[in-house]
């Protein structure tokens, strides 16, 4: 019974240690920076109100590995947010374009109550 505990411990710590999270390494401190402004921006496609930096589901972690990839390809921020955009749909941006619809029903709210 001692062996079994003491080799359950021992794939629990060593379990702990493989799944480390992703490294990401910039050329400079500027795409760093834009990394973790945009993955804080971006709004978990699975999670009801996190951000993809405060996720860890595959769907969130696939989406910060794209947001890197943009980034080193030397993609914008507003392209970034438009391929997130057409890829999951306006609701994954915690700052979406404002638009027409938008001032529409802005407007209709203030015009009716």
């Amino acid at each position: 019974m001692k062996l079994l505990t003491i080799a359950l411990f021992g794939c629990i710590f060593f379990a702990n240690c493989l799944t480390a999270d992703a490294i990401y390494e910039f050329d400079n401190s500027i795409e760093e920076k834009r990394f973790y402004s945009l993955i804080s921006e971006i709004r978990c496609p699975k999670c009801t109100s996190g951000s993809i930096a405060s996720s860890d589901v595959p769907v969130s972690r696939d989406l910060k590995q794209k947001v890197y990839e943009l980034i080193l390809a030397g993609s914008t921020d507003k392209e970034i947010k438009a391929y997130v955009t057409d890829r999951f749909g306006t609701s994954s941006d915690y700052k979406p374009a404002f638009g027409k619809v938008p001032i529409i029903y802005y407007g209709l709210d203030h015009l009716f109550f």
